[in-house]
């Protein structure tokens, strides 16, 4: 079995991207001392420095490479080494101008950025591969290496290309899932608008057309540049896997449904050897700590529940949104330690010394372009500090109390044309209900629609327009047994190609749900609905609305107004030894915090009304203990209540009773036993 934590290193990760071409040589002694007064521990190199290592097709120039990590060998700081195969040279698109992308409207893209890649291509594949042997040849053993560093971020910015390279490879993916023509045609549902097909010759991406095209088709060219691009990460892997034994190899993924919505983490979880995670803040007005918390439980949850590494986040303010504010004091502790909590074995930024030059210069970094006299640095050594303290923590796991289920595959389908209302987002639904989760002090973990639910008392799912016959009988297998199941509306609607699910609506959810659903009655915008409940507490809805047909389940809520006025709005199931609750419009926060916390009670799930709203509290667990993670998101000095006595790490004091955690502080308690 590969390893599965980075080589050498005995404690957390501390560090950064560290991109010393861009720098004389001079300054490196310089990086290395301020690294060592930091407490940095790994730094990854090389991910964009293909055109150093090989200047010309053929010419090799490893010497800087090579003073580099003797450099950091000799300081004691590890390398997480990338494979440069986010960015080919310059000369090899010369060579090679078919290995640029071309969108779907025939554009062909320039070289001059990054990630400008058609990872179909013969010649790309043949490259990568041999700059990713030479890396591994020349430093596979090399003393410093912790990890290796596939490629960069799949998936952004371009996952999908639709040039002639990728039609031919499209149709012998077509013809190793399905194996017949006439399979496809079936999968797709050809009959429809004569697009039938008499050969794999005859099919093309989903190239624009006048209007709407095959969205069967539009869903398997998403899962075919999935695919091909994890085709390559793995074939890089196995070279590294061969050459350079015993030392893990991963590739950064962004798991935040805010960062990146074309790649299926779930099947890339399955290929690496430690899952790591970029990300940024997104600075929409929304609560940033919440996403932050959302990303970290579904990173861990695409490692299975293992632990995992935060390869970067910023340490302030980043460059490419419309507005990019400054973290505030303290925030960039907080927000790395949040992700510890969660099950990061370390936190990484984006990057050590701060760009003069090129398109992230104004992006934060460890240091500075104000260098050592600023807050930034002030704050990343007393990160550094705090981070070696919690060196214990190593290998344990986060404990987490509910499932909330989310599948890619489902996200892509729901998100193609002609829907029934633009205005449903499923990913505001995922984001809506975790936070009510969130605010409930809740800790989640992610789940596919066909995992082993069994271990969680209350299982949400914000939305599954896609939902196997697998996975509805899992999902009612769950109840059966004694779960208790939260669906949002417009879930269960059709199959894993998209077509509708024969009989009523939700297909294979009608059981476990106790009802069917006649009709959609999507509101328009600005629209709201009165729902009425239990002792005539009212709520609203708005977006969407159905026409609910109970065949089983009772009614907990209803349409008081509107096309459904008198239907039911919300419904609960007992099934076997559990109950599934139907949520059919979309509710904002205090109506889903009304009925997930009733869905609590079926669960018997206790509420912590004894925190403040965003003061989060989560456990890790493992050999070396139980640590109570505190952290405090607000401007007041809280405390939170401790139901045993430690030793907080961070300061060392003795903690019993209740824990102080000053505001926009963090403690960890370490339980006794």
């Amino acid at each position: 079995m590969p390893e599965t934590t980075p080589r050498g290193l005995t404690g957390l990760a501390f560090g950064g991207d560290y991109n010393p071409e861009q720098w004389p040589e001079s300054v490196w002694q310089e990086d290395v001392r301020l690294m060592r007064e930091a407490g940095v521990t790994m730094v990854s190199a090389g991910i964009f420095s293909w055109a150093l290592l090989e200047p010309a097709p053929g010419t090799y120039d490893f010497g800087w490479l090579d003073r580099l990590l003797d450099l950091l060998h000799e300081n004691g700081i590890r390398v997480d080494l990338g494979t440069p195969t986010v960015a080919p040279p310059a000369w090899f698109y010369r060579a090679h101008p078919e290995a640029l992308p071309v969108t779907a409207e025939g554009v062909r893209y320039e070289f001059g950025s990054r990630a400008a890649i058609c990872h179909s291509n013969a010649d790309y594949r043949a490259a990568a591969a041999n700059i990713t042997t030479r890396l591994a040849e020349r430093y596979g053993n090399h003393p410093a290496l912790a990890l290796w560093h596939v490629h960069n971020e799949y998936g952004v910015p371009v996952s999908a290309c639709y040039c002639e390279s990728c039609a031919a490879h499209f149709r012998r993916w077509l013809a190793t899932t399905y194996g017949t023509v006439d399979a496809v045609n079936e999968a797709w549902g050809t009959a429809f608008w004569g697009q039938r097909y008499a050969g794999f010759d005859q099919i093309n991406p989903p190239r624009v057309t006048p209007t709407v095209g095959n969205p069967a088709q539009a869903l398997d060219y998403r899962r075919f540049a999935d695919a091909t691009m994890r085709e390559n990460f793995t074939a890089e892997r196995d070279i590294l896997h061969r050459l350079s034994p015993g030392v893990p190899v991963t590739t950064n993924f962004m798991t935040a449904l805010s960062q990146c919505d074309s790649v299926d983490y779930w099947a890339w979880g399955r290929e690496v050897d430690l899952v790591t995670n970029d990300h940024y803040l997104i600075t929409d007005g929304r609560r940033t700590h919440v996403n932050l918390a959302m990303a970290a439980d579904l990173t861990r949850s695409v490692a299975g529940g293992a632990p995992w590494l935060l390869l970067e986040h910023s340490t302030s303010g980043v460059n490419w949104q419309p507005r990019n504010p400054a973290k505030a004091p303290g925030q960039m502790a907080r927000n790395s330690l949040a992700h510890v909590a969660r099950g990061s074995e370390g936190a990484m930024f984006f990057q050590w010394r701060q760009s003069r030059r090129g398109a992230e210069k104004f992006h934060s970094a460890m240091l500075p372009h104000g260098g050592t006299d600023t807050r930034v640095w002030r704050e990343v050594v007393g990160l550094g500090a705090s981070l070696d303290s919690l060196t214990p923590i190593r290998g344990t796991r986060t404990e987490a109390d509910v499932a909330m289920v989310w599948d890619w595959h489902s996200w892509w389908a729901q998100n193609l044309q002609w829907r029934p209302s633009e205005d449903h987002d499923p990913r505001e639904r995922a984001d809506a209900f975790y936070e009510t989760l969130y605010d409930r002090h809740l800790t989640v973990d992610f789940a596919h629609p066909e995992a082993d639910l069994s271990a969680y008392p209350l299982v949400v799912v914000p939305a599954l327009y896609l939902t196997t016959q697998a996975a509805g009988n899992n999902l009612r297998e769950y109840v059966e047994r004694g779960g208790t199941l939260v669906v949002s509306y417009f879930s269960g609607i059709v199959d894993e190609h998209d077509a509708v699910h024969e009989g009523a609506y939700p297909g294979p959810l009608r059981d476990v749900l106790g009802l069917t659903v006649e009709e959609f009655s999507p509101l328009l915008a600005g629209e709201r609905v009165r729902i009425t409940g239990p002792d005539g507490h009212e709520l609203t809805g708005d977006v969407w609305t159905e026409f609910v047909v109970p065949r089983g389940a009772e009614p907990v809520w209803t349409y008081a107004d509107g096309l459904t006025a008198g239907r039911p709005a919300v419904t609960r199931h007992r099934l076997g030894e559990g109950t599934a609750w139907y949520v059919s419009t979309r509710l904002g926060a205090e109506g889903l915090d009304a009925v997930l916390g009733r869905a609590a009670q079926d669960a018997r799930i206790t509420p912590r009304a004894d925190l403040p709203r965003d003061v989060e509290v989560v456990r890790r667990t493992g050999e070396s203990g139980t640590y109570l993670f505190a952290v405090n998101h607000t401007a007041s000095d809280t405390k939170v209540p401790l139901d045993a006595h430690g030793t907080e790490v961070l300061t060392g004091e003795r903690a019993a009773g209740r824990l102080a955690v000053p505001a926009g502080a963090v403690r960890v308690v370490r339980l006794d036993d």
